[in-house]
């Protein structure tokens, strides 16, 4: 039993214990957080006056949206071409910066935040009074599929590929200092799809730009995937006359036998398959018999299936991409096929190669001998698959990458063999001290449209982790929300 002369000298030792630990978390936070500064409807309006080099404010007003707190909202157009948006609580800011990517070929600014959803999104960071901000890449487009905006426009290129990261970075440094007197203690940065490219791209391109980094699904290769995987996807799927040969009406029989076939492996049946690398699905069953063409798989469409799951290979034989369409993906081919053949046809129209074919192109002109050396010219630009992370390890920065094991779009494949690579040229098992790998079965592209499962979107918890793991030091084990 505690006496009273122990009980006061513990209540004065857990009193300076909380005084100091709340010292510290305020130095983590940084001294924005500690004055917790309040803005108003003026102060906000008074940022449109702001002088920043080689951009111009073009809106400064208070915005407000359901779940999140009242926030300065600032657009600003830089140069070239890069429109960026910067969101700043009116109170409570915490002292830190959350950066997010964009989707596809973005071009719309702003538009992944509207809405509950995660990825690519401001909200999780201001729902946390961080100041977040985004991009355009650099271009205003009709939606993530237009690609017009590169033709013979490297300098849209460019900024698409990498320099938007560092130029929305720069603009909304100089809006927080503007608008709170100091400089962010912390910067997050978070993306999926280019999103995630653009994740591994800050990585590698400015290295001591970000704390820590959420990749989701990152297309890693641009050249390899959209144009050189895709186009053979699509093609592979085109009869004589053009029209394709697998249909919506066969996704759900392919898909009930796949499941069938694997998904006890993992030694659970639960609708969802742990890893498609360790199951690969007789289907000859569903093959048609003499005289049977319902409900059954003709030639020509086991044919188009085999080829969707073998992947990208020339005449030789030789893989151009790794790995194919996963099985346990099949429940979201008729939300991302039809989106694979956009994506293909505009980027091989104008993004693809050194010189943009224009419009006329399409991906039954690819030519799978020649075409993936010829696009592979671009892999500068565009691409983050580097394994070669020194630099950022160097700078102390965090990294987690997640992938849907049901992804029919950005193929898993590629980013397990890009991490394997990173973690073979950065110490080994050391590794895991940076970057941490999140297989998720059962999830498809992003999350997008697996949510409805349960396996989606609002299952990840992006922020948690990498903010335990920066600023506390404890690595994370899951980034799924229990």
């Amino acid at each position: 039993m505690m006496n009273l002369t122990e009980n006061r000298r513990q209540t004065a030792v857990n009193a300076a214990a909380a005084t100091a630990a709340l010292a510290a978390a305020l130095a983590l936070a940084g001294p924005a957080a500690a004055q917790a500064p309040v803005k108003d409807a003026a102060a906000c309006a008074a940022l449109a006056g702001t002088a920043i080099d080689h951009a111009a404010v073009t809106l400064a007003e208070v915005g407000e949206g359901e779940g999140l707190p009242a926030f300065c909202k600032v657009q600003v157009k830089a140069e070239a071409d890069i429109g960026i948006e910067v969101r700043l609580p009116l109170e409570g800011w915490n002292g830190k910066l959350y950066q997010a990517g964009c989707g596809g070929f973005c071009g719309v600014l702003g538009r992944a935040d509207s809405g509950p959803g995660v990825v690519n999104a401001m909200r999780p960071g201001l729902e946390k009074h961080y100041a977040t901000a985004t991009s355009d890449s650099g271009h205003t487009g009709e939606s993530v599929v237009d690609a017009t905006f590169a033709h013979d426009n490297p300098d849209g290129e460019r900024d698409w590929g990498w320099r938007s990261i560092g130029e929305t970075n720069r603009i909304a440094g100089a809006l927080i200092e503007a608008f709170y007197g100091e400089a962010p203690a912390r910067a997050y940065f978070q993306g999926c799809s280019t999103g995630g490219r653009m994740a591994n791209r800050a990585a590698l391109t400015y290295p001591e730009m970000f704390d820590g980094i959420i990749s989701g699904a990152p297309a890693l290769d641009y050249p390899g995937l959209v144009a050189t995987a895709f186009s053979f996807f699509v093609n592979a799927n085109l009869d004589a006359s053009g029209a394709p040969i697998l249909t919506a009406d066969d996704y759900a029989l392919i898909g009930a036998a796949v499941m069938e076939s694997c998904d006890a492996k993992d030694g659970t049946a639960d609708g969802v398959i742990a890893d498609p690398r360790q199951c690969k699905a007789d289907l000859s069953a569903l093959a048609c018999t003499a005289g049977s063409t319902e409900g059954c798989l003709t030639d020509a469409k086991m044919d188009v299936l085999a080829a969707w799951r073998e992947g990208p290979r020339n005449a030789a034989g030789d893989p151009l991409y790794p790995g194919g369409i996963p099985e346990g993906s099949e429940a979201y081919w008729a939300k991302w096929m039809p989106a694979m053949g956009a994506f293909a046809t505009n980027f091989g129209r104008y993004m693809a190669f050194p010189n943009d074919p224009g419009p006329d192109w399409t991906t039954t002109d690819f030519d799978f001998e020649t075409d993936p050396a010829e696009v592979a010219k671009m892999n500068e630009v565009y691409n983050a698959d580097d394994p070669d992370l020194s630099a950022f390890i160097a700078a102390g920065g965090k990294m987690i990458v997640y992938h849907g094991w049901a992804d029919p779009l950005v193929t898993p494949y590629k980013t397990v063999e890009w991490y394997e690579a990173a973690k073979a040229a950065n110490g080994g098992e050391a590794f895991a001290d940076t970057a941490r790998l999140f297989m998720i079965p059962g999830m498809d592209h992003c999350g997008i449209y697996s949510d409805a499962a349960g396996i989606g979107q609002s299952r990840l918890d992006l922020i948690t982790p990498i903010e335990a793991w920066v600023e506390e030091g404890t690595a994370p084990e899951s980034i799924l929300k229990p």
